[in-house]
């Protein structure tokens, strides 16, 4: 069967997946957005559903004041024996933590702590067992350390040990080991996550080692295909389906392409990908087509067809509840965010904390999942003296975004255009308007750029108030290594509003 990547769109890196029965169960990174770790459920690992979050309650996290890209590091899921346990890294806390459940649908526990220093954390089950992997250093070297733990406690039965250094790439990160055929296979991320990422793979009679590489290494990159949409492939888990089928997930970017210039940047961030494995004779695994992943690729998937994807977005601000697709930055202060079903309206309570902090303000978002997108939002103000915002944004992180916004200077109400790239933030177009009152706004974007538009209603046609390249948004751009994608939301500074409507269309 033929299947189009990437299976999850947006920024969904670092993904990990399990199964149970049927079904197969996935994570991804969250950062500095909230909820955290996102949980996607599906039978044919094509077409996805978010099912919930592993970390929904201010108890079980602080994100407070965490630095863009920085929060909850890769994830991993494993199932045994009815309970579901995830474990990441808060780079921004107290480091690597468990949760656990019965129901990856409902409430997860609250974190225990695992004293192991490093990210990318990863569990192993095995005969009463549970390895706990995670990267590390020693003597300046980048390792690959384990150790023996209570999941349900975070308490240490061994002391921690060095299992591998790698296969020669740099950084030896996202550890993941699996009992194939009596062997021990430990499957790694190595060349960094940037446009040299691979995945390698070593073997070995026993969970510590010691570890022999296979000679086919990397089993999966796209690094050397400079033609190829789709790059920087690495960060893999690997998965059998109840037919004795292997798959592999794995993080990868789709850079734009401007008619037949392709541009080695990346703004919609780290996405989920899919590849078919095969085992070879000798016992070594080869991950998608000679080690390479495709936009369009074949394989006999579990369970039904895979059905029409899209990855379009209607905000429902009918439904008693917010649609599970919304984020916030950091723990947001859920007073400031009222939703009226009765009216079909979202209200946001703007605070003094602005967009340009890496703080909470009031601002709620979904992530970008497409290149050719229509952004449609519109709002009414109600409150608002001087120096007030709220409108939409095409946002990266604090220091990198693009917003259309109605304000108030000195009594008279604008709507502007604003940009924050690097250190500089500038106002780039700003128009009068008479009043405050109902407002619609668009963000058109394709491959290249974002265009914005606003009408006021005076006129049925939406004026353009101006455009800003992808690239200023792109991960690659960054003055510090980043690992997101653009978010498109609505957001509120010092004054009071209600959107209407809130919604994302491919074009």
């Amino acid at each position: 069967m033929k299947y189009t990547n990437p299976i999850i769109s947006g920024m969904n890196p670092d993904p990990s997946i399990c199964r149970a029965g049927n079904d197969f169960y996935l994570v991804t990174s969250s950062f500095e957005y909230y909820p955290v770790i996102p949980i996607y459920k599906s039978q044919n690992l094509v077409n996805w559903e978010q099912i919930g979050y592993c970390l929904t309650r201010d108890s079980q996290l602080k994100l407070n004041g965490c630095k863009a890209s920085g929060g909850i590091y890769a994830p991993t899921i494993r199932y045994e024996k009815g309970i579901f346990f995830v474990t990441a890294t808060n780079v921004s806390d107290r480091g690597n933590f468990i949760v656990h459940t019965e129901n990856p649908q409902g409430e997860w526990s609250d974190p225990v702590f695992v004293d192991q220093e490093g990210i990318d954390p990863s569990i192993f089950l095995d005969e009463g067992k549970t390895y706990f992997l995670s990267t590390g250093t020693e003597n300046g070297k980048n390792c690959i350390c384990m150790c023996e733990i209570n999941p349900f406690t975070g308490e240490k039965y061994t002391n921690t040990r060095v299992i591998s250094y790698g296969c020669g790439g740099r950084f030896p990160e996202a550890p993941h080991i699996y009992r194939i055929w009596n062997k021990y296979y430990l499957l790694l991320a190595e060349g960094g996550t940037e446009y040299a990422h691979s995945v390698t793979i070593q073997r070995s009679e026993h969970p510590y080692g010691p570890y022999e590489e296979a000679l086919g290494n990397p089993i999966l990159t796209n690094r050397n295909d400079s033609d190829n949409d789709i790059q920087c492939t690495g960060h893999g888990d690997l998965v059998e389906d109840v037919s004795g089928r292997w798959w592999m997930v794995c993080l990868g970017v789709r850079v734009p392409k401007y008619k037949d210039e392709q541009i080695m940047l990346h703004h919609l961030g780290r996405e989920t990908f899919l590849a078919p494995v095969c085992w070879k004779k000798d016992g070594w695994p080869s991950a998608g087509i000679d080690g390479r992943i495709y936009k369009e690729m074949e394989g006999d998937l579990p369970g039904p067809a895979p059905a029409a994807r899209t990855d379009s977005f209607y905000a429902d601000f009918h439904a008693p509840k917010l649609q599970m697709e919304f984020n916030y930055l950091r723990n947001p202060v859920f007073k400031n965010y009222q939703p009226d079903a009765g009216r079909g309206e979202l209200t946001l309570h703007g605070t003094e904390r602005t967009i340009n902090e890496a703080a909470s303000p009031t601002w709620i978002g979904i992530r970008q999942k497409a290149f050719q997108i229509v952004l449609n939002a519109k709002m009414r103000a109600e409150t608002g003296a001087d120096g007030m915002k709220a409108g939409v944004t095409a946002y990266y992180n604090h220091e990198y975004h693009y917003d259309l916004f109605l304000t108030r200077q000195a009594g008279q109400y604008k709507v502007q255009l604003a940009k924050h790239v690097h250190d500089i933030y500038m106002t780039a177009a700003s128009i009068d308007v008479e009043e405050g009152g109902e407002i619609e706004f668009q963000i058109r974007a394709d491959r290249k750029k974002y265009t914005f538009l606003f009408n006021t209603g005076i006129s049925e046609q939406f004026i353009e108030l101006g455009w800003g390249l992808t690239a200023g948004l792109s991960t690659a751009g960054t003055h510090s290594m980043s690992f997101t994608g653009v978010y498109l939301a609505l957001f509120a500074e010092n004054c009071t509003v209600s959107f209407s409507e809130f919604s994302m269309t491919r074009f």
